[in-house]
């Protein structure tokens, strides 16, 4: 399968077919991991649900911090 780099703004990009992206099951925001090679490069999904986890836990510990401050004591 072939694609060509298209002008986006000031920069350029690759359009993905349909079909890789449901195949990959990845979608429009997703962030890809780009990987130089003896060949060329590979794209790989990011797992972000360690981000995810990481974020939901900073929003707790902001949210409570006077309390966690006191149960460190």
């Amino acid at each position: 399968m072939n694609t060509v780099i298209r002008k986006i703004g000031n920069s350029e990009g690759v359009i993905l077919p349909k079909e890789i992206l449901e195949r990959l099951n990845i979608k429009a925001g997703d962030q890809l991991s780009i990987t130089e090679t003896a060949k060329g490069v590979t794209l790989e999904a990011v797992d972000d649900s360690f981000e995810r986890q990481m974020k939901a836990a900073r929003e707790v510990m902001d949210k409570y911090k006077v309390a966690l401050q006191k149960l460190a004591e």
